[in-house]
């Protein structure tokens, strides 16, 4: 099992930048890891992708020695189970509204003693041929990566006791979801709902976890690495789309 890159750079206090790709494309995954990316999320809760889509996309992360994590719909130990056998390096784990939830994702993505998830020689273990399961185990241990999200009024309400949690190494806040539970659907930058981000943001900084969201744009990556944002995504289709007027503005003016 590789080295988990954006983790020792988060720990170093130093911001990952990643792509979220909701879309079935191996090719994109190799094409933004040679641009320099330094992580991929694959998003298999809004997006369409299987564990086997989700497999082959590592693999293209692989080639390209980039970090691949994948956000997964369900918040089940089986379920989590088949994205990191295909080889994620983490997990990130949206609608987790309680100390509960939390708990359980770690106890999904951890093996024992840090957690129940089950053991076998998967694609992750190099199938079992490379190395002992028992030095997998520890470097699977060491190596995930587990980014719970903060989006609903009940997960804001229960933070803190959230926050309590061993295991969890970012708290990824979800502006969209969180602008919709606070009655502005779809209006993120409302000033109420980033004045809540800013304070979610204290908080998960106070605890000594790192905090992770989603930008739009470059200019807004700066200002959100400033106020301390270590783990952060940009969409596939945001730079696609961002490049392609780019390109039509220069040519047509």
């Amino acid at each position: 099992m590789r080295k988990n890159v954006i983790k020792e750079m988060i720990k170093a206090g130093q911001p990952a930048l990643g792509a979220f790709i909701n879309f079935y494309s191996p090719t994109v995954v190799e094409i933004v890891g040679y641009s320099g990316i330094d992580f991929v999320c694959l998003d298999a809760e809004h997006g369409p992708m299987s564990p086997q889509d989700c497999e082959n996309m590592i693999r293209a992360a692989d080639v390209v020695g980039i970090t691949p994590m994948v956000r997964i719909a369900e918040n089940s130990q089986q379920n989590i189970l088949r994205y990191l056998d295909a080889g994620a390096l983490g997990v990130q784990m949206p609608m987790i509204n309680s100390k509960a939830d939390a708990e359980a994702v770690v106890r999904s993505v951890k093996y024992w003693p840090l957690g129940k998830r089950g053991l076998a020689g998967t694609r992750a273990a190099a199938f079992g041929i490379r190395y002992p399961l028992a030095d997998y185990v520890k470097q699977a241990n060491d190596e995930t990566l587990v980014v719970t999200h903060v989006e609903t009024m009940d997960a804001v309400r229960n933070l803190p006791e959230m926050l309590e949690v061993e295991g969890i190494d970012v708290v990824f806040i979800g502006p969209t979801d969180l602008s919709q539970a606070m009655g502005y659907p779809g209006r993120p930058m409302e000033p109420a709902v980033q004045e809540m981000i800013d304070r979610l943001m204290r908080q998960i900084l106070a605890s000594g976890k790192a905090v992770g969201t989603i930008c739009s744009s470059g200019e807004q990556a700066k200002r959100l690495i400033d106020k301390g944002v270590l783990y952060l995504l940009v969409t596939g289709v945001t730079l696609l789309s961002s490049a392609t007027r780019q390109f039509l503005k220069d040519v047509r003016g």
